[in-house]
């Protein structure tokens, strides 16, 4: 197990992206620049898709720009095709994600293909990017399950996993998208595409549903991989997968590792303020164990 692990914060994108009212721009400008303020250094911070589709990562680009200013941090932004690579280059993105699923009712749900159509649209990104000097990170959802599908094989999860590795990706995130995994079968998965594509370019995407994220980060951890996705307050969640909670909190995580004399670099009590202004903002109490925890010790503090 390592002894550092680098956390990408997905609060500002693949947390806001569910919740049922846009953020304003400024708001997600003052969350990104809270969360680096933290130690978050590395963010994604907005995706280049239809706004239509999406509506609340609409205006990523003037949030991309809004946070240009903030120096030594990275801020990826998801992109689903050319035409959205075009915009995210216009804004001056020098880190975009691509994203594939591991299930073919999943990615038929979700971008209305089959997953070997969705790798076609976004080869021609990555040869681009290549061609660019832009990075490329691979997503890939519904490692440890799928709405539709159910059960999800190893091997469908590491061909997909070496294919993206194949196509230039530097980073492959693998997304137990609805949160239905436990640490035996995260362990599987893991060894499964380790096979071809190094542990070290491997990062977890574990969400929460079924209260195992932690402990499957653990299981992973163990596999040699350190790094780790995460959203502050546990924001975020999967709209086709009924009572699907959000991704694993970045406190949580931060809480756990910390505990275990395993370094994140990130500043505990900076990443609640970021927690709580966008809680603010959105008008609900975070869903993280942590921060809930440490938000009432507060509250008794002052009282």
């Amino acid at each position: 197990m390592s002894d550092e692990v680098r956390i990408i914060e997905m609060g500002p994108r693949d947390g806001l992206q569910n919740e049922k009212i846009p953020v304003s721009v400024e708001a997600r400008i003052d969350f990104v620049e809270a969360l680096v303020a933290a130690g978050l250094t590395t963010v994604e911070v907005g995706a280049f898709v239809s706004p239509k589709a999406i509506p609340q990562m609409a205006s990523s680009d003037a949030v991309l720009r809004g946070v240009a200013h903030l120096t030594g941090a990275e801020f990826h932004v998801l992109v689903p095709n050319e035409k959205g690579y075009d915009a995210a280059r216009a804004a001056g993105a020098k880190v975009v994600s691509v994203f594939a699923a591991a299930s073919e009712g999943f990615s038929r749900a979700n971008i209305n293909c089959t997953v070997a159509e969705s790798i076609e649209r976004f080869k021609p990104v990555l040869a681009r990017a290549r061609d660019d000097g832009v990075k490329v990170r691979g997503y890939i959802s519904c490692v440890l399950g799928c709405p539709f599908d159910g059960e999800i094989k190893p091997k469908a999860v590491a061909d997909l996993a070496n294919t993206l590795w194949d196509l230039g990706c530097y980073e492959i995130s693998l997304g137990d998208t609805i949160g239905v995994g436990t640490p035996t079968k995260a362990k599987e998965m893991l060894r499964a595409v380790a096979a071809n594509v190094p542990a070290a370019r491997l990062a977890m995407h574990f969400h929460d549903t079924y209260g195992q994220a932690l402990a499957n980060l653990y299981a992973g951890l163990e596999e040699g991989v350190s790094v780790i996705d995460a959203a502050a307050g546990g924001l975020g969640g999967c709209p086709y997968a009924p009572g699907a909670t959000g991704n694993v909190a970045t406190e949580d995580v931060v809480y756990m590792l910390e505990g275990m004399g395993v370094r994140t670099g990130v500043d505990m009590e900076k990443l609640l303020a970021a927690t709580n202004g966008m809680s603010g903002v959105l008008g609900k109490a975070p869903v993280s164990r942590v921060a809930s925890a440490l938000n009432a010790k507060k509250k008794r503090a002052v009282s």
